[in-house]
């Protein structure tokens, strides 16, 4: 396993385990399979509504709590100091723990600044390691980075070999915020199980299309969390670190680049309408 280092000092694996869309019902027994192949960083969020589901899973795991590495969001509904502030003791509640390593803002709506307060004071208390933001687009994450008194640590957002992120990228690494990447493989679309440029190179290495975007991720030094229900998958998905992408992979990649995503626009008026509608913890 690979790691970065977030500006706060803190550790992180570039690779872990997504839980979006993970049934609650599931969610224990594919975070569990998960850590038997060897993950030790799990993503989940308020709004996925599986955080019992992965608590019950560390809780049964016999490892230690510092061996893992566990990240939740704060989500709209949740928006503001005392709502925000509220939802981090539910949030260590369901999660059976006392602590979360990584804690993000989810969405950049609502009272975020109120919000990105009550994580900060959660990090000064020593119940969250590091924070930070998700789905932030550069004017709204610039905007956050001179509110905050403690830099965003971590952004996550929309990043694979269709959608690069290439001016956010930029603005991320002059704040020194780490980029996480969700959706590593555009939620299916483009082909990007079969693609044929994905595909020829992952032949070179005995690898698969899916595996190469993986790698073309973290060897940028992109933290990712793939997910998957299936075991099989899971196992595909951890086995990405006995080759090498060459100068000449990568720039085949960047090729690919389309420059939007196919999956979210976070300017449509009926996303925003949507999201604002989804409430949980209460």
């Amino acid at each position: 396993m690979e790691y970065v280092t977030l500006n706060n000092g803190v550790q992180m694996p570039k690779l872990g385990y997504g839980v979006y869309q993970t049934p609650l019902e599931e969610t224990a027994r594919c975070v569990l399979e998960a850590m038997e192949i060897g993950y030790r960083s799990i993503d989940t969020a308020q709004a996925y509504g599986n955080e019992a589901g992965v608590g019950r899973a560390l809780e049964e795991s016999g490892l230690h709590r510092e061996e893992l590495f566990l990240t939740t969001k704060i989500w709209i509904s949740n928006a503001g100091y005392e709502k925000a502030k509220a939802s981090i003791a539910a949030s260590l509640e369901k999660l059976r723990t006392n602590y979360i390593d990584l804690l993000l803002i989810h969405q950049p709506f609502g009272d975020y600044y109120g919000s990105y307060r009550a994580m900060e004071e959660a990090w000064r208390a020593g119940t969250v390691r590091a924070i930070g933001v998700s789905n932030f687009y550069p004017d709204r994450y610039l905007d956050l980075t001179h509110f905050a008194e403690i830099p965003p640590a971590v952004n996550q957002v929309e990043m694979h070999v269709f959608q690069q992120q290439k001016t956010a990228r930029t603005y991320l690494e002059q704040h020194n915020t780490q980029i996480m990447s969700w959706g590593p493989f555009a939620e299916g679309n483009f082909g990007i199980f079969t693609h044929p440029v994905l595909t020829k190179i992952g032949e070179k290495y005995g690898k698969s299309a899916a595996q190469v975007a993986l790698r073309w991720n973290t060897q940028r030094g992109v933290v990712v969390i793939p997910k998957s229900v299936h075991r099989d998958r899971m196992e595909q998905n951890f086995d990405i670190w006995d080759f090498t992408l060459t100068d000449d992979d990568m720039a085949e990649i960047a090729k690919l680049d389309v420059g939007h995503s196919e999956i979210v626009n976070h300017d449509d008026p009926a996303f925003i309408k949507m999201i604002h509608g989804l409430k949980i913890h209460e």
